[in-house]
């Protein structure tokens, strides 16, 4: 452990805490305070003024990054008949009813997104309190129960993300590698934005955009400047 602090206060020296960086300048430091030898997901912490507690201000949704999530997704649906034949041609990489819920009732997880077709729905209920904790229950405000499962797998492959506030009224969400080039980390993360903005609920007052940070998995964070960014999604 005494290794790894070294290197994070490395890390840390080349970034001032006091400040608060431009998209571009934050981006690149993160990049470079980097330390870690893999190559680590950049991840956004974006904190809105609401009360996740009041139903009228939950906001939550997805969004198909540009550049993806540098990360592979297996995919796994719930579809039968024609359905089915469409979430194999999109690339899923498992599709079935009855046969897939009795695996994941034994423990079988070999998989990182769910889709269904709305009339599965009655064999999904049967594992949701399985699949719910696991944050895997298909549902249709983020459209994951949906008749277009063709193109719902195939945004999924191509790093469509699910976003969600928690408890403390904040967002986090990867927008891609280190290993990206600055150009894409920005775009996935003003397409972000863009949609996190869009989806501010009408009861909110005050300040709806409170503080963004961007850091590596093992790095520091890096404190964006809030007002220069909402002049970029305007």
């Amino acid at each position: 452990m005494a290794h790894r602090g070294k290197h994070y206060r490395s890390s840390r020296s080349k970034i001032d805490p006091t400040l608060k960086y431009d998209l571009d300048g934050g981006i690149t430091l993160v990049k470079e305070a980097n330390y870690a030898k893999f190559d680590e997901s950049v991840d956004v912490a974006i904190r809105l003024g609401v009360n996740p507690k009041h139903s009228d201000q939950m906001v939550r949704g997805a969004v198909l990054l540009p550049h993806g999530t540098g990360k592979s997704v297996r995919v796994l649906v719930f579809a039968k008949g024609d359905k089915e034949n469409e979430a194999k041609e999109a690339g899923a990489d498992f599709v079935g009813g009855d046969d897939l819920a009795e695996k994941i009732k034994g423990g079988w997880f070999d998989f990182d997104k769910v889709v269904a077709a709305p009339d599965m729905m009655g064999v999904v209920g049967k594992i949701g309190k399985i699949l719910g904790p696991r944050g895997l229950m298909p549902n249709p405000k983020v459209g994951t129960v949906t008749q277009d499962v063709g193109r719902t797998v195939r945004e999924l492959k191509q790093g469509r993300i699910e976003y969600r506030v928690d408890k403390a009224g904040i967002i986090h969400c990867p927008i891609g590698r280190k290993s990206f080039a600055t150009d894409h980390l920005k775009e996935n993360f003003l397409e972000l934005l863009s949609l996190i903005m869009k989806a501010r609920p009408s009861t909110v007052k005050g300040a709806y955009l409170k503080g963004v940070a961007v850091s590596t998995t093992m790095g520091p964070g890096v404190r964006l400047d809030v007002n220069s960014l909402a002049d970029l999604v305007r």
